[in-house]
């Protein structure tokens, strides 16, 4: 047995194949036959890229093609049910990301009013002394989108993180991975973080800004 690791070709002889049946099923043909019936075989391991039924189908074809191959063969019917699965996982995944962006949003959101409600008085005392409105804003708003930024790059790595575990532990996940699209889904969660933060931050401050100092009791 030959295999060629960068390729992803496995190369297995007719004496090979016929210790392999013999170890598989414990019958040895040879004592009634006189030839050996099995054929020289390969066995070829298909990117993950291309893993897609249609995919196959085109790279059996062109195989077939090849002079001196006798025949392709391969689980089609397992190969439609991978990817049928996978496309329920994948929507199963999507609707569970978008609940969970929806529950870190309102989360995000009440976190930074809480934490404005305790500076009120700041707010106020700003006011107070002849501070602008652009003037108040500014730090809160600076501070909001650094944090913003960091809590998205955070996100990303854990991420990340998570992704290549599960894909080192569970067969065929690869497949629905894409570095493109992930690549933007990084960079999405680090704006969605600095302007969600800016938003909520500016809704907040605007809030305390505009009430009189009875309703900040």
């Amino acid at each position: 047995m030959k295999k060629d690791d960068k390729s992803g070709i496995q190369f297995i002889s007719q004496d090979e194949a016929a210790k392999v049946f013999l170890q598989d099923t414990g019958e040895d043909f040879a004592q009634f036959l006189d030839d050996n019936p099995l054929r020289d075989s390969y066995t070829v391991s298909i990117a993950e890229e291309y893993q897609t039924s249609d995919q196959i189908k085109e790279i059996v074809e062109e195989i077939q093609k090849i002079e001196g191959v006798f025949e392709v063969t391969y689980m089609a019917d397992l190969v439609e049910s991978i990817n049928q699965n996978l496309t329920k996982v994948a929507i199963v995944m999507g609707g569970f990301i978008l609940i969970l962006i929806f529950t870190v949003v309102m989360l995000i959101n009440n976190t930074i009013k809480l934490a404005l409600f305790s500076q009120r008085f700041l707010i106020r005392s700003m006011q107070l002394v002849g501070a602008t409105r652009g003037f108040i804003r500014k730090p809160f708003l600076l501070r909001a989108f650094f944090f913003g930024i960091l809590a998205g790059i955070i996100a990303s790595a854990l991420l990340f993180l998570i992704i290549e575990y599960t894909k080192a532990n569970i067969d065929g996940f690869a497949l629905l991975q894409n570095y493109t699209l992930l690549y933007y889904l990084f960079g999405g969660l680090i704006v969605i973080g600095a302007m969600l933060s800016l938003f909520s931050t500016l809704q907040a401050v605007n809030k305390y800004l505009n009430m009189s100092l009875d309703e900040l009791y």
